[in-house]
């Protein structure tokens, strides 16, 4: 079986499909528009699913003919609360966007379904079908692995679209990591309480905006100075609140951050120097404070042997020259870091790169674009991976 013409042959139906999803982008957990696309198109191929997270997850299977190994493959669905501005005729207009690939990831996973059942007669095993809501928030993995989405899965693979290495622009590289390919990442909610009063009288208060500075500056101090050089991590106060005027010194107020990290004992380090930072500084201030810190999403980490399963799939597949081994963990973050918790797996990148007036605008942003022309590449992986791992003709 010829993978990459395969592959070819269904790059202008994952181009309309993905164009279809990003008319109509939902976020979190609740995407009943995006489901029922996908399962509309499932239906249309014939293969057989169950719905997950409330009917917006979607477990999809193709069953070959002969008995083997089972492989997951698994693309995330949701979008993001922006309201977009790229230049494209497909643009949505809800006030939600696809600024992540997600209906890339969709549609390319679509893609492979098809030419998969198309041959399951050839197929030696079962493959799985992952389409998971909730990958920016709050986080689909968790519940369609409680739901029994990974039952009896030998092994998960995932691919993420875009722009997201800084030095790489030219589409269609494909990056694997044999360690860490994404960082973690967790939140934290901080309240300094002090005594507010006057602004012409600060000797009788206890100024908790003063305090959220000298805060402020202690845990930019624990990246800085705490954590080597060499160990990537990231602290980022993102949100800072209080006041109600400019003659009243505040009761309290309240930080918001996120840390990321790639290894665990780092992870563990930095939350717990940023409460004895606060804690610290409040009680030298006369200050009381809240914390609260939520371990969000866990280091997204390959199998070193299901990382040189993609390698030797790129290369059986001729496209060598565009496959490069990812020299750092991304410090973003994947909720795919849950499935490939609980079985052996590999996530790669596939870059997807487009100018605007000289510029790129990455992950997020509200001119967020893809070059389409690398879809039918991401089908392709998808397939010789299956083929590699479960054996088909």
């Amino acid at each position: 079986m010829d993978v990459k013409k395969l592959a070819e042959s269904m790059q202008d139906k994952v181009v309309m499909w993905r164009r279809d999803l990003h008319k109509i982008p939902e976020i979190g957990n609740y995407l009943p528009q995006t489901s029922k696309y996908v399962q509309d198109r499932l239906t249309e191929m014939g293969i057989p699913f169950v719905t997950m997270v409330n009917g917006s997850g979607v477990l999809a299977t193709i069953t070959g003919e002969s008995l083997g190994k089972t492989i997951a493959l698994r693309a995330d669905m949701d979008a993001l609360p922006l309201t977009e501005d790229a230049p494209v005729d497909f643009k949505s207009m809800n006030g939600k966007m696809h600024a992540c690939g997600h209906d890339a990831h969709t549609a390319i996973l679509l893609g492979a379904a098809k030419v998969l059942n198309d041959h399951k007669s050839g197929i030696k095993g079962t493959i799985k079908l992952i389409f998971q809501p909730g990958e920016e928030a709050p986080g689909g993995a968790k519940p369609m692995i409680a739901e029994g989405c990974l039952r009896d899965v030998d092994a998960i693979f995932g691919q993420h679209i875009g722009c997201l290495f800084a030095n790489i622009k030219e589409s269609g590289k494909i990056l694997v990591s044999h360690n860490s390919a994404m960082a973690c990442r967790d939140v934290f909610k901080i309240k300094i309480i002090g005594r507010g009063g006057h602004g012409a009288w600060p000797e009788n208060c206890i100024d908790p905006i003063t305090i959220a500075a000298q805060v402020i500056n202690g845990i930019n101090v624990i990246k800085a100075r705490e954590i080597a050089a060499l160990a990537p991590s990231v602290i980022s106060i993102c949100m800072v609140h209080g006041g109600t005027a400019n003659n009243i010194i505040p009761q309290v107020v309240e930080l918001e951050g996120s840390t990321r990290a790639v290894d665990q004992k780092t992870r563990e380090k930095i939350a717990a120097r940023i409460e004895q930072v606060l804690k610290s500084t409040c009680e030298a201030y006369g200050a009381a404070y809240e914390f609260k810190f939520s371990w969000d999403y866990d280091i997204t980490v390959n199998n070193p042997e299901m990382a040189d399963l993609v390698i030797k799939s790129v290369k059986d597949l001729g496209m060598g020259n565009d496959l490069l081994i990812q020299p750092n963990p991304l410090m973003g973050s994947e909720d795919m870091s849950f499935f490939l918790n609980e079985v052996p797996g590999a996530y790669y990148f596939l870059t997807s790169v487009v100018q605007q007036d000289g510029q790129v605008y990455g992950h997020h942003n509200t001119k967020f674009m893809l070059d389409e022309s690398v879809f039918s590449k991401g089908v392709a992986v998808f397939l010789q991976i299956t083929a590699n791992y479960l054996g088909f003709e």
